[in-house]
């Protein structure tokens, strides 16, 4: 089942739309054998086993919107050659490879849901369906439970109130930012601290059965 967020105006009007609740549900529990590989291909990644984790994954691995995927890509991903990289960015190559893992971890950390089709897709917010009238990377998920909407970016500001697991709009993200101007679907506007965001475009993972039966990562993708 696929959540309908109903959004209009978002950035103009003292009244935007309903606020809505998502609240994560981890499916995963309806197949023990999901569970069993989350669960193996987690402690792989933990561990940073390059290759357990790309013995794990489709032969068609998707893994951007541009480029060819496949494990090969992956293990490039995951090893980050800084010769395969720009001249200015090579310096950078440590800290991109372990952003990479991260991400990888975070999300496979995820609630997941099932779709139609059977596949099991993780963060849970996935399913949200955003209007087609609102640029999705201006769209964020509150990943926790009463997070402080607060009236200036700062700890000691005044709490405006308490949020759960709702879709907010940040017109500008600012990197590096400890707070970020957020504007909730009923216009109300304040700042909520970074670590509780998480993009709508943000990556996402899929797993899906083999013809044999066998589980495997088959996306890590991020982006619109």
């Amino acid at each position: 089942m696929r959540f309908a967020l109903l959004l209009t105006a978002l950035i103009c009007g003292p009244a935007l739309a309903e606020r809505q609740s998502f609240p994560p549900v981890d499916q995963a529990g309806r197949d023990s054998t999901l569970v069993a590989f989350r669960d193996e291909l987690r402690a792989m990644v933990a561990a940073r086993d390059t290759e357990g984790v790309i013995a794990a994954t489709c032969p068609d691995l998707y893994l951007s919107h541009g480029g060819n995927g496949g494990p090969e890509e992956f293990r490039a991903n995951l090893a980050l050659d800084p010769a395969t990289l720009p001249e200015q960015d090579q310096q950078n190559a440590d800290e991109l490879r372990k952003g990479y893992w991260a991400d990888l971890e975070n999300t496979l950390s995820q609630p997941g849901y099932f779709d139609d089709e059977g596949e099991f897709w993780m963060p849970h917010q996935w399913q949200i369906t955003l209007p087609a009238s609102l640029d999705p990377y201006m769209a964020y998920y509150v990943t926790g439970q009463n997070v402080a909407l607060r009236q200036a970016a700062v700890r000691s500001a005044p709490k405006l109130a308490l949020i759960s697991h709702e879709v907010v709009i940040i017109p500008s993200y600012v990197d590096a930012a400890d707070y970020q101007r957020v504007v909730l679907t009923d216009g109300t506007q304040g700042y909520m601290h970074s670590d509780f965001l998480w993009s709508m475009v943000g990556h996402r993972a899929a797993f899906v059965k083999s013809d044999a039966g066998e589980w495997q990562l088959c996306t890590f993708v991020a982006g619109d």
